[in-house]
This record gives structure tokens, C-alpha cells and sequence, in this order.
């Protein structure tokens, strides 16, 4: 049975009898993990293998693991440094900065695949213009160029520990202040600024084989008048031809509020998929997951799930040997530098600023 586009999330730490009908239906292609869904990397071990054994191919599993405050597995897991730390620290030393990120994301992406999640969706793409309250320290940098740097070691060393990456929030959520969990931010600037600033660490990540993007419940009225997730133009004309990206487009969560500038559930799966989204994600909502599904149930694409397949992340190391690596130990001790260096000023994890609600 081919991956369907439909990417949806699961209540609890093991699969039950609904679970894996559900997972059974055509129309799915994927599962998103919270931190509701793990107790200990032996359980989350047993979880995804329950999953990855429901159908074939396997569907996939994925994340939000990227440090901070947006990490979902965390007791058991090393507690990973915001992006923008790696950002503050390549001001000073930007080729030990991208060394340092390259081996965190290394590790990030080899503790997940000895426990059976193919990927996390990151790096983060935006520029921390201290404008956004969703993204802050999320971001890298404010510097299109650090952040393109930071995030092509990210990308690398998630590579070499058998990981594809996912690059957010395209074109680029940075540039306003509201939250698109609960708001439908617009951002004014037209294309022009867009494509000198936003767009340049995406355009570098396409450039080196970036294996997924996933778009901005963002309006960008300059250009179209619909969220880039749900915008043909933003989709097909630039990301697709003009930028030349081959990868999946996963949309962001079709639950969130901005996502209602596509009306119904239904309504904005099926504006997300004519967009030009391969998979579609639901979180935190099973009724409207399962009208999806329905919506779906004779959706075919052939091309889009061998897209989705290259997303399978490559055979793990096991957490007995992941630990007595020293790429392992390598990684602890960047860690470690980054908590204790004096002059980078951001906290590791701070506290005053939420973890967004949803997926993303």
C-alpha cells in the first residue's frame, strides 16, 4: 500500500485497537509524536516499531525535536541548546559555530533513529528578527547568511546519522509578530525584501539537496492573498520551478488557527494538497483527522509517494553503541561549552517564552 498524504498524530504511549485501524487507512502516510506519546526511549522504541509494523511500506515518524523549547523527548534524552545560541556563538567564531552545530545535530538526529523516529522537523529556516513571538531563539540568527550557514551543518550532520532534514518556515515566519497557532499573521514586505533576506537560507538548503520544506501559515498580501501553505504560487511558481525544489512539502498543522483562512478541516487539507503540499498535517484533533481521511480515501499519487519514501530514515546505531561513540561524547561536550561560555548570552531553555501548542 503506497504512503498516503495524510500525517496524523496518536493519543497516548502505545498503539490501541483504534490506533492501528486508523493507521491501516489508505490515506496515511505518517505519524507525528508528542511529548504525550513518550515515557522512555525503551517504550518510544516499542512505539515506533508497533507503527513502522502496521503497514508496507512503513509509514513515517516524525518530530519536533529541535532543541530549546520545542523538544518534544526529553528526560532520556540530551537536552538540547536553541538554535539561537549555535547563532550567537558563529558571531564570535563562525567556523567553530558551524563544527559545533553539525555535531548537535548529529546527535539530535542519531538519539531519534536508535529509537525508530525517521526524523524531526528542523532546522528552523526563519530569521530571529526579534520581531516573532513564536519564533525567537528558534531561529538562528537575524542573519540570512549565519542562519544559511548554521543550518547547511545541521543538515549535514542529521545526514550522517542517517536522518533527512525539513526546513521551516517557508518563505519565512520571522518577519511578524503574531502567532500563527492562534493568529493569521500577515506580513507586508513585498517580494523584493523577501527574496534578498527571508529566502536566502532556504534557497541555500535547496541548492545542497534539502530533503523537505514545510510552508508558513503566513499571508504575504504582496504577492497572493493566501497563506504560503495553501498558496499555488508560493508552492508551485517559486518553491517548485523558480527555486527548484524537488523534496516533500509537508504543510504545517492543519489545526492551527491560521490554518482556518482555508475553511473547513476538509477545506484546508484539500487547499493545502492543490497548493501543492505532499503530506498533510493534522494534530491534536482526531474527528477532523478522520474527515480528512475520508476526504482522501481514492487519493493516489505515485510520484509523491516515492518522494515521501526517501524520508525513511537509514539504519541506526543501537543506544548502547550510540553511547560509547565519540561523536557521541564529542556532542556532550559542544553542548557543554555552549551552557557555560559567559558571553553567549541567551539561556539554554527560556522559560518566559511558551512552547508552541501545536507541531510546529
Amino acid at each position: 500500500m503506497p504512503l498516503g498524504p495524510i500525517m496524523l498524530d496518536l493519543a497516548g504511549t502505545a498503539l490501541d485497537a483504534e490506533d492501528r485501524e486508523l493507521l491501516r487507512h489508505p490515506a496515511v502516510g505518517g505519524v507525528i509524536l508528542f511529548a504525550r506519546n513518550y515515557e522512555s526511549p525503551e517504550q518510544l522504541a516499542a512505539l515506533t516499531a508497533a507503527i513502522h509494523a502496521v503497514r508496507e511500506p512503513a509509514l513515517l515518524i516524525g518530530v519536533d525535536q529541535e532543541g530549546g523549547r520545542v523538544q518534544r523527548f526529553r528526560d532520556g534524552f540530551t537536552r538540547l541548546p536553541p538554535a539561537g545560541r549555535l547563532g550567537l556563538l558563529h558571531r564570535e567564531r563562525p567556523a567553530h559555530a558551524r563544527a559545533v552545530c553539525e555535531s548537535i545535530a548529529w546527535l539530535m538526529a542519531a538519539e531519534l533513529r536508535a529509537v525508530g523516529v525517521d526524523f524531526s522537523f528542523a532546522p528552523v529556516l526563519d530569521l530571529d528578527r526579534g520581531i516573532s513571538r513564536v519564533i525567537g531563539d528558534r531561529g538562528f540568527s537575524p542573519d540570512p547568511q549565519a542562519v544559511g550557514e548554521l543550518a547547511s551543518s545541521w543538515m549535514r550532520g542529521a545526514r550522517q546519522a542517517g536522518m533527512a532534514s525539513v526546513g521551516k518556515h517557508f518563505p519565512g515566519h520571522g518577519g511578524v509578530e503574531a502567532d500563527s497557532h492562534t493568529e493569521l499573521p500577515h506580513d507586508e514586505r513585498p517580494f523584493v525584501d523577501l527574496d534578498l533576506e527571508d529566502l536566502v537560507p532556504f534557497r541555500r538548503l535547496i541548492d545542497q539537496g534539502l530533503e523537505a520544506m514545510m510552508p508558513a501559515h503566513v499571508i504575504y498580501p504582496r504577492i497572493d492573498p493566501r497563506p504560503a501553505g495553501f498558496s499555488p504560487i508560493w508552492l508551485r511558481e517559486i518553491l517548485r520551478r523558480q527555486l527548484g525544489f524537488q523534496g516533500v512539502i509537508f504543510s504545517d498543522d492543519l489545526n492551527m488557527e491560521a490554518a482556518g483562512a482555508g475553511g473547513s478541516h476538509v477545506e484546508r487539507a484539500q487547499a493545502a494538497a492543490a497548493a501543492g503540499c505532499d503530506m498533510l498535517l493534522i494534530c491534536n484533533n482526531r474527528p477532523a483527522a478522520v474527515s480528512i481521511l475520508a476526504a482522501f480515501k481514492d487519493h493516489r499519487d505515485p510520484a509523491t509517494s516515492l518522494r515521501l519514501l526517501r524520508m525513511h530514515g537509514r539504519k541506526p546505531l543501537d543506544r548502547v553503541r550510540l553511547h560509547e561513540s565519540p561523536e557521541w561524547h564529542r556532542a556532550l561536550g559542544h553542548i557543554a561549552e555552549l551552557e557555560s561560555h559567559d558571553s553567549l548570552e541567551l539561556p539554554l531553555d527560556d522559560p518566559t517564552t511558551p512552547e508552541p501548542r501545536t507541531q510546529s
